[in-house]
């Protein structure tokens, strides 16, 4: 049985939107943004990246899912898993009475014609789609534009016979997602790499090659099934996950341009190498902008407001941090005192509590938020940092 699947939302947009406002608008971030994108009180200044919170994808996503919930209202509604990494955004679904695929005691194979299912913004593999679509569940596709022009991009390497090189984090679900275009034609290959330094590895191999066994061992997490270095390596064409930095991205590209320059010589690479810009235009103006902040005002310290398992945030914080003190935090009651705040330091996978973080005296601060958080969690963070400054 065929599943409805709805990619264009549920035609009530209309009535939502109170909902919406009420759970994730900010009356002080608007009077922020009109005052120059500074907020000052007695000691404190806080200046505002001019691109942060929600973008275009995250927004629509959301509000896809308030539009089932209110058109299905009786029947169950899942989503495949977190719809943004933002725990308040995944929190309020609930409160909605959507339940997740992950959670304990709920079955995917138990699915069947009367089951709403919402594919979150990242995309789901093809393999868990067809499932779905075999199940009958009625889909509504959230799936942002930007990931849906890097399938693109993959499914062609593959037609043309090229292995799909995808930057990114291996176990995020937006790279599992597109991986998994790759595999739609015949002999389709892929190999994801996190970093320059991987990329490395995987360029010093096309130029020289090495040891097939101990470079399959290394990627074992990150390659297609029957991927063989000795041949799948020949032709290679980059792609990204959507939320990684982008001057990594470029330097990865560089890389492996480079390498196959090297090996084929710089006549034969449309043969051998192809490269697409597939950096989101929001995780890319939320960089642009934060860096614009540090360079336009003299800050004491950053705040970065996301989730820690979205990408984009920790870029965000990665930028920071190469500058200033920088806190990136999850949400506002990381902010024990200004005494302590919780934090997740750039690199780390822990939590943590810094002690007096917050300097006596005039202080200047910095603050964005990635791109799954919403403005009420901003104006929020504003709203304690101005209690601790009294």
């Amino acid at each position: 049985m065929s599943s409805i699947i709805f990619r264009k939302g549920l035609d009530l947009k209309e009535a939502v939107a109170a909902k919406l406002a009420d759970s994730y608008h900010s009356l002080l971030i608007d009077q922020i943004k009109a005052a120059d994108y500074c907020y000052r009180s007695r000691r404190l200044t806080i200046h505002l990246a001019r691109e942060f919170g929600f973008c275009y994808g995250v927004d629509r996503a959301v509000d896809y899912a308030y539009q089932t919930r209110e058109r299905f209202p009786g029947r169950p509604v899942y989503l495949t898993g977190e719809i943004i990494h933002n725990p308040h955004v995944n929190d309020r679904l609930r409160d909605l009475g959507i339940r997740f695929l992950t959670d304990p005691g709920v079955d995917p194979r138990a699915l069947g014609p009367d089951d709403v299912v919402i594919i979150p913004a990242f995309g789901v593999t093809m393999s868990e789609l067809e499932r779905l679509d075999r199940q009958g569940c009625t889909l509504v596709d959230t799936t942002c534009g930007s990931v849906l022009n890097v399938w693109k991009n993959v499914r062609r390497f593959a037609q043309d016979g090229f292995t799909a090189i995808i930057h990114g984090k291996v176990s995020h679900e937006e790279t599992r997602a597109t991986a998994s275009q790759a595999l739609l034609s015949p002999g389709g290959q892929y190999l994801v790499v996190l970093n320059p330094q991987e990329a490395a590895d995987v360029c010093e191999y096309i130029r020289h090659g090495g040891d097939r066994e101990r470079f399959l061992e290394r990627f074992v997490r990150a390659t297609s099934e029957g991927f063989d270095p000795n041949h799948n390596l020949d032709r290679v064409g980059l792609a990204n996950q959507t939320t990684m930095l982008m001057s990594e991205s470029l330097e990865v590209e560089a890389m492996f341009r480079g390498a196959m320059i090297d090996r084929y010589g710089e006549p034969a690479l449309a043969d051998h190498f192809r490269a697409f810009d597939t950096i989101c235009s929001a995780t890319q103006d939320r960089q642009d902008a934060v860096v614009a902040l540090l360079r336009e005002h003299a800050l004491d310290l950053m705040i970065v407001i996301g989730g820690y398992n979205s990408s984009n945030t920790c870029n965000l914080a990665r930028i920071c941090a190469e500058r200033l003190p920088t806190y990136h935090i999850a949400e506002p009651d990381c902010l024990d005192s200004g005494d302590a705040i919780r934090h997740r330091a750039v690199g780390s996978r822990i939590e943590t509590t810094t002690p007096d973080w917050l300097p006596g005296g005039p202080v200047s601060i910095g603050l964005t938020a990635g791109a799954s958080t919403p403005n009420n969690l901003v104006g929020t963070v504003v709203q304690t940092l101005e209690s601790f400054c009294r």
